[in-house]
């Protein structure tokens, strides 16, 4: 035997457990690929996505998406524009680049999402792999791909999968690249901000690593960086309707596609009033992470469960935001599995 086929042998041995998990965890991704291409044929007219598409139509167009909601009342939907602008901008720039065409431009679109779907599964893995909790690592990935409501979002082309995973890898560089890490949070903030609820741990957790509050005032200014900047034309070209259409969410009429009513709905609160029981809900989990009685992925999990389970708002494809993080948050409270004997 040679001294390479030597070396490539030594490595094996030390190594072999990175191998494995690698070998199984690409395959599982395979899988998850195969699956989700069983959706690329449903009718997605009407989701979400498809209104996006719609945004980017109007902006090409010289309409401003965020003035429409200046001709309703504030509570009933009208199928506002009610994210933050990024994705809109980039609905708008596919457009102009000649993929106008309803279909076509979704077709682009899939196989954005469908990657980031992949990616989410793998930051996963890799993320429990590092606290050398190889198994778990593999189970996170089934669980994320194939959970009913990753599917659901998947089936009805949903646009969150560029957040959630620009959210996930964001939670998994704070530790050692948090400029980054801000960056990434800003920017799924930017595209869809059904994680805003988060922004307070984050400056929770910087004051708790620097104990200076000028630096943690400079980390929630990179987190606003990308959405500020992504929102300034739309400042510039009404301002009304952008603070108008953004705020929406806060005060629109509860609803939910399950049936199962929130405790502000059975109370009958309306309005902002009907955010106090989530917003005291929240403000019990920025406590404990105060407190460091929960880690970074654990209050993370627990603010998407309170957003899930109090917010007057509950979509069918919101649960998708908490299933990444239970695996987390699982590991993150397990003790570390011990490495194998070499």
């Amino acid at each position: 035997m040679s001294q390479f086929d030597n070396r490539i042998v030594l490595w094996l041995k030390e190594r072999w457990l990175v191998v494995l998990v690698g070998v199984v965890a690409l395959a599982i991704a395979l899988i998850a690929v195969r699956v989700n291409l069983r959706f690329w044929s449903l009718d997605t007219i009407g989701t979400d996505t498809y209104y996006s598409w719609i945004e980017g139509r109007r902006i090409n167009d010289g309409r401003n998406p965020y003035e429409r909601v200046l001709h309703g009342d504030m509570e009933e939907n009208n199928k506002y524009a009610t994210y933050f602008p990024l994705f809109y901008e980039a609905s708008a720039l596919v457009q102009k680049l000649g993929i106008r065409q309803y279909q076509a431009w979704i077709d682009f679109w899939r196989y954005i999402f469908l990657g980031c779907n992949i990616a989410v599964g793998l930051t996963l893995c890799a993320i429990l792999f590092s606290r050398r909790t190889w198994a778990l690592a593999l189970l996170a990935m089934p669980f994320w791909y194939f959970n009913r409501w990753t599917m659901n979002a998947s089936a009805t082309v949903a646009l969150d999968f560029i957040p959630i995973f620009l959210m996930i890898l964001s939670l998994g560089l704070f530790e050692r690249y948090r400029k980054t890490s801000l960056i990434l949070f800003g920017v799924s903030l930017a595209i869809k901000q059904i994680a805003i609820f988060l922004a307070p741990l984050y400056l929770v957790w910087e004051y708790q690593q620097t104990r200076s509050f000028k630096k943690t005032i400079i980390a929630g200014l990179w987190i606003v960086l990308v959405p500020l900047l992504a929102s300034i034309p739309f400042l510039f070209w009404h301002a009304e309707g952008f603070f108008k259409s953004i705020a929406f969410s806060a005060t629109r009429t509860a609803l939910n596609h399950f049936g199962a009513e929130s405790i502000d709905s059975i109370l009958n609160l309306n309005g902002l009033v009907a955010r106090i029981p989530f917003l005291i809900m929240l403000c019990g989990v920025y406590f404990i992470a105060w407190q460091k009685a929960v880690g970074r992925f654990g209050s993370a999990m627990l603010v998407m469960a309170m957003f899930i389970a109090f917010n007057s708002i509950l979509f069918q494809h919101y649960p998708a935001w908490l299933m990444p993080l239970l695996p987390l948050a699982v590991g993150e409270w397990m003790d570390p599995i011990k490495e194998p004997p070499k």
